[in-house]
């Protein structure tokens, strides 16, 4: 994915998701920020993913957007730190110790073939009925999956049985831009 935004546009989107999220845990109210970036007003999906101690804390996005980027990005922002229903949602005291990666994506690709999938470089998106699923591209290269590991992982998250790749379900890829606090 070509490099959509410059080092200052993403530092100014990850302050912008830290100050939304403290904002929004100490007093409910979600911050009006105006910007005139070029990059922050692209229209384009992206997950905000929470950690603390390392560990996942929260992750939330939406593929697409009809609204500037650093919009969407406190929204996810917000819905990564309190409504990722694996998590409780955070409180003052967790306001001490998170850090933020933001994964900003390019439009979704269906394929026909998983040999299409490049580990590292793609994120899986499988959809079979009312079940769907998606890990971001940097999932399988943290945990040292390969392809059909990826595959087995993403339908395991769907809710679907880990081998319901190999039948007939929809299997979308997508890149991202990721940065973080810690990059």
């Amino acid at each position: 994915m070509p490099e959509l935004l410059t080092k200052k546009e993403q530092k100014d989107l990850l302050r912008i998701a830290r100050e939304t999220i403290s904002a929004y845990i100490t007093s409910g109210i979600v911050p009006v920020i105006e910007n005139t970036s070029k990059g922050l007003n692209l229209e384009a999906g992206c997950f905000v993913t929470v950690k603390q101690d390392g560990q996942l804390r929260g992750c939330i996005g939406n593929f697409v957007s009809n609204q500037p980027l650093f919009r969407l990005v406190q929204e996810m922002a917000v819905s990564a730190a309190t409504r990722d229903p694996r998590f409780y949602p955070m409180k003052a005291h967790d306001l001490d110790n998170f850090e933020i990666d933001i994964s900003v994506l390019s439009p979704l690709e269906r394929i026909t073939s998983v040999y299409e999938i490049i580990v590292g470089t793609h994120g899986i998106y499988i959809v079979k009925g009312n079940y769907r699923g998606v890990l971001l591209p940097q999932v399988a290269s943290e945990y040292g999956w390969d392809r059909d590991e990826f595959l087995r992982h993403t339908c395991i998250k769907a809710g679907l049985p880990e081998n319901a790749w190999q039948g007939e379900c929809e299997i979308y890829i997508f890149s991202a831009l990721v940065f973080g606090e810690k990059s």
